[in-house]
């Protein structure tokens, strides 16, 4: 008898290779998981499962496998999604109240075509921060998945996407795809003790994805592995297989920036950062630490002039904000939009001028080298004095979408790797940027830095 439940918490590559081998049934394996996301419904973890769909791919999977004509190394592996993204006949809550029973959507959007083109199993949608717009991962309406990595004390999952990351990490599916606008990938993996990539703005399609920020957002998998992550990353963009090549970290140059990123680093945060610094010059990458001007300037802009994803967000969502509907609304969520309300077309501009500018001065700077960081300043926080203080939470809620938010505004592909824990046995988590476009080589040097960060 297969034992799904360990199978579940291995690599989706992994699971790939075993079903490809024949000695598990991507049927049987489809109903199992099946089972678990619907009892996770009580957790607010899925916020529906889609059954027949879900056996209807695997059943066609099956008959696949038993030909040895595999769509892609992912045929059959069960997958989720941020309830953002659309599905046909389902219907995209964006974890809204206000969407709730809104009308199903007509057509899958274009990654979730072309997940099930490469031959993966869609389960069902998972939770998220109301619009996805918080780096903490709370939710008044549907409920908050619980970080299952914290059994005694209640704590945070990470945002937006929530439900894509406690998916994974409560051992439900082996990976998911969620989106990025602010560190909404990096932040949930590095509360989750997961890999997360966000992808360059353009490389994977949005059409058919609830907006948050149409200048902002991308999309990215959460997984167990960089493995998962590249072949994951060829899937969502439609090709039949990834072109990625490993390449080892000697001679490598990392750049380690002392502006910003360093600072209110917890303790087990800034420790496991170090620690994992000198086993990579150990293992022979070259480590230039310096400033990085960009990032102080970006902080200074944002104080100044404001956010563009709040103008944005404004934009994107005015109907709602400028009717009764805004009571139905997160507090915590209308209150971040409204600041996009009150900025003018000069703000607007002026840092749609800045960002050019400092995109390219770290293209032109930074080349082919690496940028490391913390991905989060602190660990997954305790929910309780989060909801019972507004003002705590909007500061925690910056202070952990501060590092991420950087590689959005300047446009840096990023993945975020486990690499240690605090004492508490939450997980710490380091964050690698390259330049806009060089998506590829990030993760393909991803294979090595993921053995380095583990340790």
């Amino acid at each position: 008898m297969t034992d799904f439940q360990t199978l579940v918490q291995k690599s989706a590559a992994t699971i790939g290779r075993v079903l490809a081998s024949g000695s598990v049934d991507p049927v049987e394996l489809t109903r199992y998981v099946l089972q678990r996301a619907e009892a996770s419904k009580a957790d607010s973890v899925f916020l529906s499962t889609t059954p027949e769909r879900a056996l209807s791919e695997a059943k066609a999977s099956a008959r696949r496998l038993a030909q040895n004509r595999p769509l892609s190394p992912l045929d059959g592996v069960p997958i989720s999604l941020k309830d953002l993204i659309d599905l046909e006949g389902e219907v995209t809550t964006a974890a809204s109240a206000l969407y709730r029973d809104a009308p199903a959507a007509k057509r899958d959007a274009i990654v979730a075509q072309n997940l099930s083109a490469a031959g993966m199993i869609c389960i069902g949608k998972v939770n998220l921060t109301e619009f996805a717009y918080s780096g903490i991962g709370l939710n008044p309406h549907f409920g908050t998945a619980i970080n299952p990595l914290s059994p005694d004390v209640p704590r945070a999952p990470g945002g937006s996407s929530s439900g894509t990351a406690v998916s994974i990490s409560s051992g439900i599916v082996p990976c998911s795809i969620g989106s990025d606008t602010g560190g909404s990938v990096r932040i949930p993996a590095s509360f989750n003790g997961l890999v997360g990539y966000k992808s360059s703005e353009g490389r994977i399609s949005t059409q058919g994805v609830f907006a948050l920020s149409r200048m902002f957002d991308t999309m990215g998998p959460l997984a167990r592995s960089v493995e998962d992550c590249v072949l994951l990353d060829a899937a969502m963009r439609g090709q039949a297989g990834p072109a990625v090549q490993r390449a080892g970290i000697k001679g490598l140059t990392i750049i380690v920036p002392d502006t910003v990123v360093m600072d209110d680093l917890a303790p087990a945060v800034a420790r496991n950062y170090e620690a994992t610094l000198n086993r990579l010059e150990q293992a022979g990458a070259v480590l230039q630490r310096r400033p990085l001007h960009p990032f102080a300037e970006v902080i200074r802009l944002t104080a100044e002039y404001g956010s563009l994803v709040a103008a944005d967000a404004y934009v994107e969502h005015r109907g709602i904000v400028e009717s009764a509907d805004r009571a139905q609304v997160d507090r915590r969520v209308m209150a971040r939009i409204l600041g996009g309300k009150s900025m003018s077309a000069a703000d607007v501009v002026t840092l749609q001028r800045a960002r050019r500018k400092l995109q390219g001065w770290i293209r032109d700077t930074v080349g082919e080298a690496l940028i490391a960081m913390p991905t989060t300043a602190i660990t997954a926080p305790e929910i309780a004095p989060l909801e019972a203080d507004d003002e705590l939470f909007h500061k925690t809620n910056m202070l952990v979408l501060r590092n991420t938010s950087l590689g959005n505004f300047l446009d840096l592909p990023g993945l975020a790797l486990p690499n240690g824990q605090d004492e508490n046995g939450m997980p710490t988590s380091i964050l690698f940027s390259a330049v806009s476009g060089r998506d590829d080589a990030l993760l393909g040097y991803g294979f090595q830095l993921e053995q380095v960060a583990r340790g």
